[in-house]
């Protein structure tokens, strides 16, 4: 079958091709823009890869075109497939209909931590002999790609709840009908899909729906959003993170050391590079999934002892002259404050530098002007990147703080506060126009 994908360099889209690719298909696709590090992992899968969307690149008659959620109506190549009848669906449909289909699938769902638990949960089946399929979005260090479709029965996937596709305005993750089901916490964000916290909760109630009864969903008993989903109706078996199920003892306060208990016995030790109190948490949602497949948790701990965290999250860009520059994709205020505070718990009284790119669509709408400030108190000093004027940052803080519209102005002034034994770090979900790399060669 020849497939073309439309929107192949994103996270998502870039690993339906390579699975498509694995699964023998002929793939080829195109973007707005051809940019690494997808186009260089597909252009190593042996995948062909157009810039733009004209039209003339689909004159080959593609058996099936699969369509990403950021294309809309309008758009050159969309309207070509539309006037040619030409067979389209959507990436999850896809991935239900010729990957999912069979297996037993684990998903992982919910606002924060998403890609982290599922790259922590691929690994700890991988290292225990399962070879599971996978599909994350992003690229976990331990495996060096973004998906695999593995061996049956297991397939792990990062469970996100945007919409399908221009035709489709469901989530994405109710086409997975998953068995075990991780709800690794709920608040509200994407406000470009969802007008409020409430019609997130209908989508996660939709996937709540397709549970088996003899599936497992795992939730925080902590998290009101999340259990105000479940009691809108449950039919399969849960099981919790807190002291009535999966729960931890630290052992070190940057979280790299912990007992990990089931109710009131005590399971395993976990020692490993990660920190933070909320990957603590990650953690113990792949001990209580990996429990529901019959992996015990001492092999669970030790595959957690070897795994390598996902690019982008607290990754070390490099260190200069005694400073340390971190990059992470904290663009949410409670994965801003979490990130914080385990760096904080890592490094002492350190000095902290914080520069925060205000760039999803929810921050860019200023939906969070007053959860910032509280957000970065763990920080010494913080450095706030946005690019409009449409909104300001409200509150007061106890830790100083600029705001900046154009990154020569961040880097200016980060490179102003920087001395040696600082920690910086750099929280985005964007590209942030290179700033680790400047900020780095200017240190030099």
């Amino acid at each position: 079958m020849k497939i073309h994908i439309l929107g192949i360099c994103g996270s998502f889209m870039g690993g339906i091709a390579m699975l498509a690719k694995q699964l023998g298909q002929e793939v080829a696709g195109c973007d707005a823009n051809v940019y690494p590090p997808m186009s260089t992992q597909l252009a190593e899968q042996g995948i062909a890869l157009t810039s733009g969307f004209d039209p003339e690149q689909l004159a080959y008659r593609p058996d099936l075109v699969i369509i990403g959620n950021a294309l809309m109506r309008g758009n050159p190549a969309v309207e070509y497939v539309l006037n040619e009848n030409l067979a389209y669906m959507s990436g999850p449909a896809w991935l239900s209909e010729f990957v999912l289909k069979e297996r037993h699938v684990l998903a992982v769902a919910g606002t924060h931590g998403k890609t982290t638990t599922a790259s922590m949960l691929a690994w700890v089946l991988e290292s225990a002999g399962l070879a599971p399929g996978f599909m994350i979005g992003g690229v976990p260090e331990n495996f060096g790609v973004s998906a695999r479709a593995g061996n049956a029965p297991y397939f792990v996937i990062e469970a996100d709840e945007y919409d399908s596709a221009f035709f489709d305005k469901r989530s994405k993750f109710v086409h997975y009908r998953p068995r075990t089901l991780v709800l690794n916490n709920l608040e509200f964000d994407h406000a470009d899909i969802f007008p409020d916290l409430a019609a997130i909760q209908t989508q996660f109630h939709h996937l709540v729906r397709i549970v088996p009864e003899q599936g497992l969903i795992i939730s925080p008993a902590e998290d009101e959003n999340i259990q105000q989903v479940l009691q809108q109706g449950c039919w399969s078996e849960q099981d919790v993170i807190g002291k009535k199920g999966w729960h931890a003892k630290l052992l070190s306060p940057d979280g790299a050391e912990f007992e990990v208990y089931y109710q009131q016995n005590r399971q395993t030790k976990v020692m490993w590079n990660l920190l933070g109190e909320h990957n603590v948490h990650n953690a113990l949602a792949v001990f209580a999934a990996a429990a529901h497949i019959g992996v015990k948790p001492e092999a669970v701990a030790e595959g957690l002892a070897n795994f390598k965290n996902v690019k982008r999250r607290m990754q070390v860009r490099g260190v200069v002259n005694g400073i340390t520059v971190y990059d992470d994709f904290a663009h949410h205020p409670t994965a801003i404050q979490l990130t914080l505070e385990g760096l904080r718990n890592k490094v002492g009284s350190a000095r902290i530098i914080a520069i925060v790119e205000c760039g999803s669509y929810t921050m860019r709408a200023g939906v969070h002007s007053q959860r910032l400030l509280p957000a970065v108190q763990a920080a010494d000093e913080v450095i706030f990147y946005k690019e409009c004027d449409a909104w300001e940052i409200e509150g007061d803080s106890d830790v100083a703080w600029q705001s900046f519209a154009k990154v020569p102005d961040v880097l200016a002034a980060s490179l102003a506060l920087a001395q040696a034994g600082d920690h910086i770090l750099v929280m985005s979900n964007r590209g942030f126009d290179g700033v680790h790399e400047k900020l780095l060669a200017a240190l030099e």
